[in-house]
């Protein structure tokens, strides 16, 4: 990507509202250069679109917006990995990938899992509740949600950091233009992080446990040997695993602290609705969706199509590719009354956002996602009822458009 390329995207990245509110009054679709892709912005054609995965192929969901140098590649040649995913899949293969998830995922499952969530979030917080101020990324909004997907999981506390870093830099290195010595530092960082899943995986073939872990390795490399004992991995089944457990590591993580974060900085932006939500703790799960449909974590997905369709009107060849804005759709006034007002009084509509996804790929943690906010809220309400953005600290946007959130987010009390 060349300088001046890179330039449009991030400042679209940062924020992308204005784009997709042209785009949706401007009749067909939009092409957007700094995407590379027809941009989906309408609620009615979002929906449309994830709702035909047979025309709109997934196998390039998340590819990347920037391609290393082979020194790069010569690192992650090292690792593992590099397979399709629950993400880059449709049909069979998707619910292949997805069986385990939805079981690992289950309400009864989030429910066992909201205690532990709930305590980790307390201790967080006694941690810097009486300086007066903090950080919130990366004191809290960074640091509960790896906890929680590392116990679902199944990895050790002592290994949560060092897989939530990982993750971190498998983000980086896809999607954040860097220097290459950075790149390369990265990529190893990325690789140390297979090793570490691999490890868990070959452990669990071995000795199961009851967490999602053993359920991926049961699910995608039954164990048919006829024999006594426990056959290993064999190489194909160990890249699989490792792509898998990293893709489930960093959704889970990395799209739940993107939450927290941008509901924390438009409740504080908003100050009516803070004091509200202060006032009536009953609007929490109200604001809990408020906060996903406002400004919207993961603001989209790429598709690209198998065979020429048109869409709004728009003609589009095989092999096109098209952004799938959730976050636009969810600004759509013709879903949403006065959409681009935060109220955490809105009431609830049948077919609500699509901040989750749509169809067979609607994000299986979502839930649990909910959930963690929700203790949040919950817990920041009651603790810190005078809180505030910090005032002299732009909070700055993130540029990507994968887990939309501020770079920091500063706050007093």
């Amino acid at each position: 990507m060349d300088p001046k390329t890179h330039e449009l995207l991030e400042a679209l990245q940062q924020d992308p509202y204005p784009l997709y509110a042209r785009a949706r009054q401007t009749a067909g679709l939009t092409f957007v250069p700094e995407l590379d892709a027809w941009l989906i912005a309408r609620d009615a054609d979002v929906r449309e679109v994830l709702l035909r995965p047979a025309d709109f192929s997934s196998a390039q969901a998340l590819r990347p917006d920037v391609v290393p140098p082979a020194a790069v590649f010569g690192v992650l040649a090292r690792g593992f990995g590099n397979r399709p995913t629950v993400v880059s899949t449709d049909g069979g293969a998707h619910r292949r990938h997805r069986a385990p998830i939805n079981s690992g995922l289950s309400a009864a499952r989030v429910a066992a899992l909201t205690p532990y969530a709930a305590e980790v979030a307390t201790a967080l917080v006694d941690g810097f509740a009486a300086d007066g101020h903090t950080e919130l990324m990366s004191s809290y909004a960074g640091r509960l949600p790896g906890a929680v997907i590392g116990r679902l999981i199944g990895l050790a506390p002592e290994d949560v950091p060092a897989a939530v870093h990982g993750g971190h830099r498998a983000e980086q290195l896809l999607f954040r233009p860097m220097p290459q010595d950075e790149q390369i530092a990265a990529a190893e960082d990325v690789v140390a992080l297979q090793h570490l899943l691999d490890r868990y995986a070959r452990d669990r073939r071995a000795h199961p446990r009851d967490d999602l872990c053993s359920a991926m390795v049961a699910a995608l490399a039954p164990d048919t040997g006829l024999g006594p004992g426990t056959r290993e991995l064999t190489s194909d089944q160990r890249h699989e695993l490792v792509s898998s457990l990293q893709n489930f590591l960093i959704a889970g993580h990395l799209t739940t602290t993107a939450l927290i974060g941008t509901a924390l900085l438009h409740l504080l932006r908003h100050r009516d609705q803070w004091e509200l939500l202060c006032a009536r703790p009953d609007l929490i799960p109200g604001a809990v969706e408020e906060a996903a449909r406002y400004d919207t974590a993961v603001q989209g997905f790429r598709r690209t199509t198998t065979r020429p369709v048109v869409l709004a009107g728009t003609e589009l060849p095989a092999g096109a590719t098209v952004f799938v804005a959730y976050g636009s759709a969810n600004r759509d006034e013709a879903r949403h009354q006065d959409a681009d007002v935060f109220d955490i009084t809105r009431p609830p509509t049948p077919t609500r956002h699509v901040s989750f996804g749509h169809g067979a790929h609607g994000c299986p943690g979502s839930q649990l996602a909910r959930t963690q906010l929700r203790l949040t809220l919950e817990l920041f309400t009651r603790r810190f009822p005078d809180l505030r953005l910090a005032k002299d600290r732009e909070v700055v946007m993130r540029p990507t458009l994968i887990h939309r959130s501020p770079l920091e987010l500063p706050l007093t009390w």
